[in-house]
């Protein structure tokens, strides 16, 4: 009787679904511990760099399973910060950007895979300036803990380079891309 009763419990204990679940984080953007940056080629002499002021997002993470994480990101455009007042209202304008038409830009995963160096590939859809393409951000994990307002963050630095001509954005001079660097730290919800 007792080996059937230890068979049974053993079978139950391992019949049970090894499954784990990704923690959600809201990306803490109100307390300017996250940014969205840009680098644009000023017709092909210098650099302009900026960013989105206002954004919002969330993701889910679970460095034990990678695969399942996931992120989804919103950016106000007409946020768009470059240090100077007159060239960031013409590169909201409808010969750019056209925040005026497109408020928002949205980035929606649907595919994060572990590299071999030890960073992470996260392919999602890009909604900028109305067109939706398929991109790949170069993503590393910075590290996870806790904070000491008693909560729990995660973060990660990521980069992308983005063909102006793809998403229907005006190319001047030899100004065909911008680069995004992106900063992520989350709340644990």
């Amino acid at each position: 009787m007792k080996k059937l009763l230890l068979i049974t419990a053993l079978t139950s204990v391992f019949a049970l679904p090894a499954t784990v679940s990704a923690a959600d984080y809201k990306i803490d953007a109100s307390g300017a511990h996250a940014s969205v940056n840009f680098k644009v080629s000023h017709l092909g002499y210098s650099f302009i760099q900026g960013r989105f002021n206002t954004f919002s997002g969330d993701f889910s993470f679970d460095d034990k399973n990678i695969e399942a994480s996931k992120i989804s990101v919103t950016i106000d455009t007409t946020s768009l910060d470059s240090n100077h007042a007159e060239r960031d209202k013409h590169i909201k304008s409808n010969d750019f950007i056209d925040a005026g038409k497109f408020s928002t830009s949205t980035f929606v995963s649907n595919k994060v895979v572990k590299k071999s160096d030890g960073g992470i590939a996260i392919s999602g859809d890009l909604t900028l300036h109305g067109v939706t393409k398929n991109i790949t951000l170069d993503a590393n994990f910075i590290g996870e803990g806790k904070d000491p307002w008693g909560g729990y963050r995660a973060g990660f630095e990521a980069t992308t380079r983005l063909e102006l001509k793809d998403f229907g954005i005006t190319v001047m001079g030899s100004s065909s891309y911008v680069d995004m660097n992106l900063h992520v730290e989350g709340i644990k919800q």
